[in-house]
């Protein structure tokens, strides 16, 4: 009979906490994030894979976030080694490449069917840090994670029942002693930079743009300074620094967005763009200094790219449906996540659709087949990527000889913002949720503009509430904290796919969600004006007495 799993290891001498599994990886605070934990992790995944026999190679990168400011404890050099170390202690070779965007990473690993794991917070704080997983068929799916759980546990259970002297780790959950870390090879990086510049064969299509590049602490800023200058146009760098910044493309506050408009008027560029931290979500401001949103900036993507099929998450702006309605292209409106976007994206390449394409709110852009930049086929790349949509829309202005300003100003007129708030404990977040979403999870949504509520189903079926008192009490409730007298007006729907999405007959749409992977709070709103979409977003925001957390006390 199996011992169960000790509580702590005898080598340990604080409890450890284990990291939660989210979409594609892990997160956490650097300081739970030991050494033991991310090799238990790591431990766990590769054993879930099969590789064909002699092929048992690895790619590792990393971001650039260095230390902690909170603790001063080493972040992601460090925890790239512990991930290096798992990977060698499981029979794997390990490929270091270094320093390079998320896709980067993704794309080396996919053209060699590898598996790849990546150390990056993305966007998130510098107190914390993360663990990305590929496969060597592309990003862990949702599908992915019940084996990767277990596996995940039954390797604890061997490292727990290690003694003090056999335990590669000390009393801290830190090793003991320093792994051996391969030296940097440089084929993903070149491999990247490649993908944009070899299909214009030396031609300089951005020749006379001049591009600001907020280069942050990007671990994209080299490349991407590369690729656009190997495309011709003039790079003007500005912000680097060598403490983590967190970005986050879908929170971009008024002060963000001023500096911005600084840097690229002070420069009088043609535009600004930057990264997150791991380079997977572009940001893209132009030449006026305003800052474009994910959901736009995959439109003009698409349209560019020719795309056919085009999976978005429910939280993306109508506009969407608006830009492309009657164009021959198919929308497939997913849950959040990128998991989500790419099942559909593979649905969709199995029916038979091309080119299929694929983005998020925060921009990040996903390719599920072949598509062409300048007649030249690109693979595939199921997994966000924030170069190609930065590159794609300069090439759009630049081909139809446009300012950024005029090129997303003939795009329907309808607006988005996306905030969220920090420190929102995620039992407060389902405590909120569950007064406003129905008991019976098979309904997606409920329309409420008629006499009767009608209700779809997850499965397509549509037919009438056999009892309307839930879904009209949920409405109140949206009522009551988005009410008439801030100009919201009755409910008409309400969309239950991924958090929870009502539609006013104001025309407002307000998405309320909490993060999947850290204790945050979203929400996404959708207005006939950016003042109005930034109105609704700050209101919900505010500290201490905004709109969500009204809704924490009062529900």
């Amino acid at each position: 009979m199996s011992q169960p799993t000790p509580h702590r290891p005898s080598f340990l001498l604080a409890d450890p906490v284990e990291l939660r599994f989210g979409t594609s990886g892990l997160r956490g605070l650097v300081r739970d994030m030991t050494d033991l934990e991310v090799y238990i992790n790591v431990r766990g995944f590769l054993a879930t894979l099969s590789p064909a026999p002699g092929a048992r190679e690895v790619a590792v990168a990393r971001d650039l976030r260095d230390r902690c400011p909170d603790s001063g404890i080493e972040s992601s050099p460090r925890i790239a080694r512990a991930v290096m170390k798992a990977a060698a202690d499981a029979g794997y070779a390990v490929v270091n490449l270094g320093t390079v965007p998320t896709p980067a990473l993704a794309a080396y690993a996919m053209s060699r069917k590898l598996p790849g794991i990546m150390v990056t917070g993305s966007h998130i704080p510098a107190d914390r840090n993360g663990v990305k997983f590929y496969k060597a068929t592309g990003e862990v799916l949702k599908s992915d994670e019940a084996s990767i759980l277990a596996s995940v546990r039954a390797t604890r259970a061997e490292v727990y029942c290690l003694d003090a002297e056999a335990s590669p780790f000390g009393p801290d959950g830190q090793l003991k002693a320093e792994p051996a870390v391969p030296a940097v090879d440089e084929t993903g990086a070149r491999e990247y930079v490649a993908r944009f510049v070899s299909p214009f064969k030396g031609a300089a299509p951005l020749a006379g743009l001049e591009v600001v590049l907020y280069q942050h602490s990007s671990v994209a800023r080299d490349l991407l300074q590369e690729i656009l200058q190997g495309l011709g146009a003039e790079v003007i760098p500005e912000g680097r620094v060598e403490t983590f910044v967190p970005v986050d493309t879908e929170d971009v506050m008024p002060e963000d967005e001023a500096r911005y408009l600084d840097m690229v008027t002070r420069h009088g560029g043609y535009a600004l763009v930057s990264t997150d931290g791991d380079g997977d979500r572009p940001l893209i401001v132009d030449e006026a200094g305003h800052f474009h949103r994910g959901d736009a900036v995959g439109i003009v993507t698409a349209r560019f790219l020719g795309a056919r099929f085009a999976a978005i998450p429910v939280s993306a702006y109508d506009a969407i449906d608006l830009a492309f309605e009657g164009k021959g292209v198919t929308l497939e409106r997913t849950r959040i996540g990128s998991p989500w976007v790419i099942d559909a994206m593979t649905a969709a390449v199995a029916a038979g659709h091309a080119p299929v394409v694929g983005w998020e709110a925060n921009g990040g852009f996903l390719t599920g087949t072949e598509v062409t930049l300048n007649g030249a086929p690109l693979s595939p790349l199921p997994t966000r990527d924030a170069a190609l949509p930065i590159v794609s829309v300069l090439l759009a202005g630049a081909k139809a000889r446009q300012r950024l300003s005029d090129l997303f100003g003939h795009l329907p007129a309808r607006a988005t913002r996306a905030g969220l708030l920090d420190h929102f404990a995620p039992e407060r977040s389902q405590a909120l949720l569950a007064h406003v979403k129905p008991k019976d999870a098979t309904v997606a949504e409920a329309d409420l503009e008629g006499s009767q509520v009608i209700l779809r189903y997850n499965d397509g079926r549509t037919e009438p509430a056999a009892d309307e008192a839930p879904y009209r009490a949920i409405a109140g409730v949206f009522e009551r904290f988005f009410g008439p007298e801030h100009g919201f007006g009755r409910v008409l729907r309400v969309n239950f796919v991924d958090g929870v999405r009502a539609w006013f007959e104001s025309r407002d749409i307000v998405h309320l969600r909490p993060s999947g992977n850290a204790p945050q709070f979203r929400i996404y709103t959708v207005a006939d004006s950016q003042s109005r979409a930034d109105e609704v977003v700050e209101d919900a925001i505010r500290e201490p007495d905004g709109t969500l957390r009204r809704m924490e006390r009062e529900l």
